[in-house]
């Protein structure tokens, strides 16, 4: 625990609201408050604060998991001592801390923040799989210019760092043409939001599961600018033709098993967040995941 206390600082409130203790948790709930490479509305630095306040304001029963999310044990830790200004800093205490957590038998859930968390989490897990909801590809080499590493650039690293075949994009439908080019010539597993549209949850359900099955572990990003901007007003890079809450809980439901390692929802932007609707929607995604998550680990250790 020193490690942790060393990088990590209290949080004057905490995820629904209530504290389960450390020893017995095991969702690890984890704000990191950095928004420095965001190019077109900062602001994702606060989010972690609004989501959970909301998340204490939201019922918690999960319809889809069929039990109450308060009854799950998650201890919310506080949030990361970023460095502002400075990204690889940022990550490389992010990764220290989610691989301590991992150690202790912890799975780490992060609210950002903006999209380059998801990097130092990865890292800090060894790698596992990634299952991206976003509408970008974030492929850029360079953004903005002679910027290596960024939220528009994530998704390139993690390539880099893995392989594009340990990657699924769903509900992507904002690119550059070099990031189109790149992903043609990766081979990137990739769905648009109307192909979502088109095949329906329970045949991308059917898709995502085909691909990770040959992966023993798996982390999931939610970049909250996967839901239409009507839905979720405050985020980082608003796109139109995004996917409604419902989907993309129905693939959520159909998707988390026991392999999940880790989880993020990233690219709330309070100061853009027309009746704080985007931190709502992240603190009711993170509700349900956590009652997911919890029915997941409970079905795999079934005799």
């Amino acid at each position: 625990m020193e490690e942790l206390e060393l990088y990590v600082n209290p949080s004057p409130s905490c995820f629904k609201g209530a504290q389960s203790p450390f020893t017995t948790a095991k969702l690890v709930v984890l704000g990191v408050p950095f928004d420095s490479t965001s190019t077109y509305r900062p602001g994702s630095r606060f989010a972690p604060s609004a989501i959970r306040e909301a998340s204490a304001n939201l019922e918690s029963y999960s319809w889809r998991a069929r039990l109450d999310a308060e009854s799950v044990a998650v201890h919310d830790l506080g949030d990361l001592a970023v460095v502002h200004g400075d990204v690889k800093a940022t990550l490389a205490r992010l990764e220290r801390v989610v691989a301590k957590l991992s150690g202790a038998g912890k799975l780490p859930v992060l609210i950002g923040g903006e999209h380059t968390v998801t990097y130092g989490a990865l890292m800090g897990l060894g790698r596992p799989a990634l299952l991206c909801f976003d509408a970008h590809l974030d492929l850029r080499d360079e953004y903005p210019l002679g910027v290596k590493l960024s939220h528009a650039t994530v998704v390139r690293r993690v390539i880099e760092a893995a392989s594009s075949s340990a990657v699924f994009l769903v509900g992507v439908r904002a690119a550059s043409g070099e990031e189109v080019e790149y992903a043609e010539r990766k081979g990137l597993r990739k769905l648009t939001s109307w192909e979502v549209e088109e095949l329906g949850v329970v045949e991308v359900a059917r898709r995502i599961r085909e691909w990770s099955a040959s992966f023993a572990k798996l982390y999931v990003s939610i970049d909250l600018d996967v839901l239409d901007p009507s839905y979720a007003p405050g985020v980082g890079n608003p796109e139109p033709e995004g996917l409604k809450p419902t989907t993309l809980l129905e693939l959520l439901n159909l998707t988390l098993d026991h392999r999940v390692a880790g989880l993020d929802v990233v690219e709330a932007c309070p100061p853009h967040d027309s009746g704080g609707l985007a931190s709502i929607h992240a603190a009711k995604i993170l509700l349900e995941t956590a009652a997911m998550l919890h029915r997941g680990a409970r079905l795999a250790t079934r005799p």
